[in-house]
């Protein structure tokens, strides 16, 4: 479970199919772990909207046969490609795709993320290293690696989580690896804001990224009830925002962070 891009139970009703957002069709769209969760509903959202899309993923398995499967039947021109974009190599054959079958991007989409749970304590610098390479290290090397292929006005959305706003007992490690999305997006929105690029970041709270996974019922009961929605969210609902600040609706929102926690 992560109280950002984790595995909970949704209780009651709540938004689970794609939502196409508005002026993406065309776009040239790259989503990094975007086999699962918030990923997988953010690309087939992009495909619903008829966006053209490369989708990142590590590891070769059931979650990305489905992925394929589903964006070859809604039409969508697409290619997945398996790589480790916590490492310099793989960002690189990633820009190297996107280049050659894309010729360029409008949207960078840095999804990839773990979680983790330690007490500060017990918590070792292989652990440590571990989340702060796949959710801050991955969002830096990808981004540079693809930095000449963002078109004018381009928009560059990294998936981060509330808890870098709030901080997390037990999840120091996670949310300072977050938090640290939100600095990277700040920062970086001024010196490409010349060419146009926008950079914003997405924030979800506890969210239900696998149906039926994660937390026993009267925890689920629990953080529902902390919510001011009465319920925890869906990877559709974190997708939603992500399509806003991809389109022209955003197109004056850069360094921002938007918070999509139903109010907790």
């Amino acid at each position: 479970m992560s109280a950002g891009n984790g595995q909970a139970p949704v209780p009651g009703p709540g938004p689970q199919a794609p939502v196409p957002g508005p002026g993406l069709a065309g776009k040239r769209v790259l989503v990094t772990g975007g086999t699962r969760g918030i990923g997988r509903a953010t690309a087939l959202a992009f495909a619903a909207s008829g966006a053209r899309l490369v989708v990142a993923h590590r590891t070769a398995g059931e979650a990305a046969r489905a992925l394929a499967e589903e964006l070859s039947a809604s039409g969508a021109e697409h290619h997945l490609v398996r790589a480790d974009v916590s490492t310099t190599e793989g960002a690189a054959r990633l820009a190297e795709v996107c280049g050659a079958r894309l010729e360029g991007l409008d949207v960078l989409v840095n999804n990839v993320g773990v979680d983790g749970h330690s007490k500060f304590a017990d918590l070792d610098e292989t652990e440590w290293h571990r989340l702060m390479d796949s959710n801050v290290t991955s969002a830096y090397l990808v981004t540079r690696a693809t930095l000449d292929l963002l078109s004018e006005g381009a928009s560059v959305v990294n998936v981060g989580a509330s808890v870098a706003l709030r901080g997390r007992a037990f999840g120091v490690h996670y949310s300072a690896s977050k938090a640290a999305l939100v600095g990277f997006g700040r920062a970086l929105c001024k010196e490409v804001g010349t060419r146009g690029i926008r950079v914003n970041t997405v924030a979800p709270g506890v969210t239900e990224t696998e149906p039926g996974g994660g937390l026993p019922p009267h925890l689920v009961e629990r953080l529902a009830g902390m919510t001011a929605l009465g319920r925890l969210g869906s990877p559709a609902d974190v997708a939603g925002a992500v399509l806003y600040l991809a389109g022209d609706a955003s197109r004056y929102v850069t360094g921002a962070t938007i918070t999509v926690d139903g109010g907790i």
